[in-house]
């Protein structure tokens, strides 16, 4: 049996895993309301929740990376996404603060995963002029997933109630698990159902027709002394916590600010994410077109990072000046939403186009952990600030962020291009 376009059908079961992470993940915020009131917790405990999840996100993106170029993207997504289904389910058992901490534990190391491993199933079946495409297609399952869960799941728990909502997301992942188990059986050069004429295509884009498995990759500290590699490091610190700002926060922002309950929250909160999901389509596109039409690797890459950067920082300043009402705020997050994923899914790409082989992974991974370390930072200075102050010099601040991405970028590599 021969699967036309079978590229397609890998990166799309990618990209429902990571709709299915991003329902998971956002459930917590999205119920938070209710459960803060049925377990008498507040903002404070939300932040020390959220805070000890995404160290594991971080932990666990360095790990999973490892992990992924030791036993492959096939069994890598099998170990990720049943983890984190399972402590999805085991929400629904948290009674307070430690047990909701030890289960986040758990959600941030599976859904670390996701991460890296597609990154590296990327740079295994998408040639370079096409892999940031891909790249965005898979980043808009964070934009799709975000956009879903709200009405999602305040349909979900108006119908029975967060315990059971938890319980039945968790079962979402693991179902996953099987047609990805019937139809990514093997990589490219070994794929049965792959034609020729897509096999050649794939291989003849990529840096290495075949992967040895006895060739160890590069050790991290390998991997650290070419100064291109710093390059996703730096940029990921910088640019990382403008989308977890409003993946963790938004919905505590439009209960604290316009008094919204959970089914307010649900019928808001999705808006955002619409933009999201064209940015990373039409980042990936964009680049992937310059490249067609004669720019070098480095060319596209920064020339995209550049407009998206200029999109969100705009964005960023909007919300300061205009967003005095929960429909102006939603609209003008979308447009700082669509400027991030436009930049994002060229950023994480960037190791592929550095390294090849059993790097790819290890680099992916070491730069979401850095740029989870980052959103940590803000994640404590916000309910400080908030309380204190207001919301604004937090949009101020990851304002900043954005031209010290983009320089980063270019301090670091010079030339965007293979070093292997």
């Amino acid at each position: 049996m021969k699967l036309k376009g079978l590229r397609w059908w890998i990166i799309g079961l990618v990209c429902l895993a990571t709709i299915i992470n991003y329902i998971d993940r956002s459930a917590l915020a999205i119920m938070w309301p209710d459960i803060s009131k049925d377990l008498g917790m507040d903002k404070n405990d939300y932040a020390l929740i959220l805070n000890i999840f995404l160290v594991a996100y971080a932990i666990g993106q360095s790990v999973s990376g490892k992990m992924f170029d030791k036993i492959g993207t096939r069994a890598g997504f099998v170990v990720s996404i049943t983890l984190w289904g399972l402590a999805t389910a085991l929400h629904a058992f948290a009674k307070g603060v430690l047990s909701f901490s030890f289960f986040r534990v758990l959600l941030g190391l599976g859904e670390a995963g996701n991460w890296p491993g597609a990154v590296k199933s990327n740079a295994e079946w998408f040639p370079a002029k096409e892999r940031a495409l891909a790249q965005g297609i898979f980043n808009s399952g964070a934009a799709m997933g975000s956009i879903v869960a709200p009405p999602l799941i305040a349909v979900v728990w108006v119908a029975i109630g967060w315990k059971y909502t938890f319980v039945l997301l968790g079962l979402l992942g693991i179902l996953w698990v099987i047609p990805w188990l019937i139809i990514n059986k093997s990589i490219p050069a070994k794929h049965k159902w792959i034609t020729e004429k897509e096999r050649e295509y794939i291989l003849s884009g990529i840096k290495q027709k075949e992967e040895d498995p006895s060739k160890p990759g590069l050790s991290m500290r390998q991997i650290l002394s070419h100064r291109e590699a710093w390059a996703v490091l730096a940029s990921r610190f910088f640019v990382e916590p403008i989308w977890w700002l409003f993946v963790g926060w938004m919905p505590i922002y439009l209960a604290d600010v316009y008094g919204f309950d959970v089914k307010e929250i649900g019928f808001f909160a999705w808006v955002p994410y619409v933009g999201a999901a064209l940015g990373s389509l039409s980042g990936g596109y964009f680049s992937g077109r310059l490249m067609i039409n004669g720019a070098t690797v480095d060319q596209a890459r920064k020339r995209t990072i550049l407009v998206g950067c200029a999109i969100m920082f705009v964005g960023l300043i909007a919300t300061i000046l205009a967003g005095d009402t929960a429909l102006k705020f939603v609209a003008i997050v979308a447009v700082v939403l669509y400027g991030f994923q436009f930049v994002i899914s060229n950023i994480q790409t960037i190791p592929s186009d550095l390294f090849s082989g059993k790097s790819v992974g290890s680099l992916a991974g070491l730069g979401g952990t850095v740029g989870i370390f980052s959103v940590i930072i803000m994640n404590f200075l916000v309910p400080v600030i908030t309380e204190r102050y207001s919301y604004t010099p937090i949009f101020i601040m990851i304002a900043v962020f954005v031209p010290l991405g983009y320089l980063s970028i270019n301090f670091f590599a010079k030339e965007i291009k293979s070093i292997d």
